[in-house]
Order: structure tokens, then C-alpha cells, then sequence
């Protein structure tokens, strides 16, 4: 008895030690961002820097509006891309899939999210660059070119480096994650409900829609956060693929730049006290912007998804 009680004591406070530890990490993460790019706080401010269109090093003035815009749109349009497309694999895996797909189609899922980010920049930058230019824009242009207000969106043509291809690319790379956990939380709906649905006629839709989704969807919402996770904090290959123009583009099919792409290029540039305090303020800004949607995803969606 003494001895389950030490290790039930040992447990406890190893497993206490853990999670202090952990915030203890995140809120010196905080302390050092702020620390660092106080200078540029002082300087610019807080509405001054994040709504400033003006990145220009030389005359050190410095603002994050095209950063924040190109990472905000970016990670919108590959959660639109990427979503449906992992939806509808899982469901495939599930409950179409012959018995000899399932085990070699869900392996290439998983080898799809242990592929190196870099290897998707350079993939995107010398194969899928120039298939847009060739061959995808001239399509975006007759179809979505043509629509009376969205048409303004894809006009132009441009080397295939931009905004547009740099989300699909950023789409390819998350749909891994919300794929694998989608297919594991159909997995995890009791096949009484499936068979009950079933009995009472309906069709393999109807049981999708109105059954395994329901019930697995606080799983389904979980993959799709850790992918907006993670496609907020991608830098390697949108690095590639965007073409780190510090403006806000006219056209989805502009260069265009983001938070992480400018850290990436500008870091080992940065000669200036403003100017490295100015990259250290956009890196807390993806921080905030981070923590935020990951609280409003767990704390107000999830809960009243639950509910």
C-alpha cells in the first residue's frame, strides 16, 4: 500500500510538472517576442504597424499589413481547398473503399504528412509553378475571370508564382492531418448505428450524412484546427511559392508575402536594431494570431458544437 501510494504521489506531481512546464514555455515564448520587438511597439504602435502597407527597409518604416493579409487569405483558401477534399477521403476510406484500397490509400496519406515541408517548395516551385502558368490560368481565366465581382480576384497573368499558388501548394500539405483523423473518427462510430440506419433503408449518403458525420464531427473539427494550425505557421514552402512581394495584391494570382515568408527571407538581413525589433513583432503577431484561433476553435466552436 505504501508503495502505491509513493508512486500515485510520483505520478501525480510528474504529471502536474509536465503541464506547468509546458505553460512556462509558452509564456517565456511570449516574454522574449515582446522583449525583442519592443523597440518597433514603441516606435509604430499597435494599430499604426498592423494596418501599414509600407515595408521598406532602407527608410525603416515598417508595417505588417501585406504579411498578415497574405497569411490570413493563405490559410483561409487552403482550409476551403483542403477540408472537402479530406472529408471526402475519409469517407472513401470508410465506407466505399474496396478492402484492398483502404490499407495502401491510407498509407499514402500518412507518408503525405511525413513528407518534408521543403520538399512541396521545391515540388511547387520548379512543376506545379509552371502548370499554373500554362495551364491553370488560362482556365481560371475564362471561368472564375468572368464572374462579375470575384472576377477582379483572378485577373492578370503572372510567372505562376503567388498568392493563389502558394495556398493550394499550403492545401496539399494540411489535407493529411484532417484526412487521418476524419478517417479515424468515422472509424470510431459504432457500427450498431451504421447497421440500424441501414435496416431501416437508408442509402450509404443518408448514413453518412445523417449518422457517422454527426457523431464524429467534435473528430472532424479537431483535424480541421490542427490543420488551420498548421497552415498558419508554414514557412518553408510557401516560402518557395509566394514570391515574397511586400505588397496587398490586386489578384489572388499576384506575388504576394506572409508572416512566416518574410522571416524566412529577411531574418539574416535584418542590420538594424528597428529593423530586426520589426520581424520580431510580426513573429508575435503570428503568435497572438496562432493562440487566438486555437482558442476560439477549443473554447467557443467546440463548445457549442457540443452543446
Amino acid at each position: 500500500m505504501k508503495n502505491s501510494k509513493l508512486l500515485d504521489w510520483t505520478f501525480e506531481k510528474v504529471s502536474f510538472a509536465s503541464a506547468l512546464l509546458l505553460l512556462i514555455v509558452l509564456f517565456a515564448l511570449f516574454v522574449v517576442l515582446y522583449k525583442e520587438s519592443s523597440l518597433s511597439i514603441h516606435t509604430f504602435g499597435i494599430w499604426k504597424f498592423i494596418t501599414s502597407k509600407v515595408w521598406n527597409p532602407p527608410l525603416e518604416k515598417f508595417g505588417g499589413a501585406p504579411a498578415i493579409f497574405g497569411t490570413i487569405v493563405s490559410t483561409i483558401i487552403s482550409i476551403f481547398i483542403a477540408v472537402p477534399v479530406a472529408i471526402g477521403i475519409a469517407i472513401f476510406l470508410t465506407e466505399v473503399a474496396p478492402p484492398f484500397l483502404k490499407t495502401p490509400v491510407g498509407v499514402a496519406i500518412e507518408l503525405l504528412a511525413a513528407i518534408p515541408s521543403i520538399i512541396y517548395g521545391m515540388w511547387g516551385l520548379f512543376y506545379f509553378a509552371p502548370f499554373m502558368r500554362d495551364k491553370l490560368q488560362p482556365v481560371i481565366h475564362a471561368t472564375l475571370g468572368k464572374l462579375p465581382v470575384i472576377g477582379e480576384w483572378f485577373s492578370g497573368y503572372t510567372p505562376g508564382i503567388g498568392l493563389l499558388t502558394a495556398s493550394i501548394v499550403l492545401s496539399i500539405m494540411i489535407l493529411p492531418f484532417t484526412a487521418a483523423i476524419s478517417r479515424d473518427s468515422f472509424n470510431m462510430v459504432p457500427d450498431i448505428l451504421k447497421e440500424s440506419a441501414y435496416a431501416l433503408g437508408a442509402t450509404k449518403w443518408d448514413v453518412m450524412k445523417d449518422v457517422v458525420i454527426p457523431y464524429a464531427k467534435m473528430g472532424v473539427i479537431g483535424g480541421i484546427i490542427l490543420s488551420l494550425g498548421r497552415a498558419l505557421g508554414e514557412t518553408m514552402a510557401v516560402t518557395f511559392v509566394m514570391g515574397n512581394q511586400p505588397v496587398i495584391p490586386q489578384s489572388l494570382l499576384e506575388p504576394a508575402t506572409s508572416i512566416t515568408v518574410t522571416l524566412a527571407n529577411e531574418f539574416t538581413e535584418a542590420d538594424t536594431d528597428l529593423y530586426l525589433s520589426s520581424l520580431f513583432y510580426l513573429a508575435l503577431i503570428l503568435f497572438a494570431l496562432s493562440f487566438v484561433v486555437i482558442v476560439i476553435g477549443k473554447f467557443l466552436f467546440l463548445k457549442k458544437v457540443e452543446r
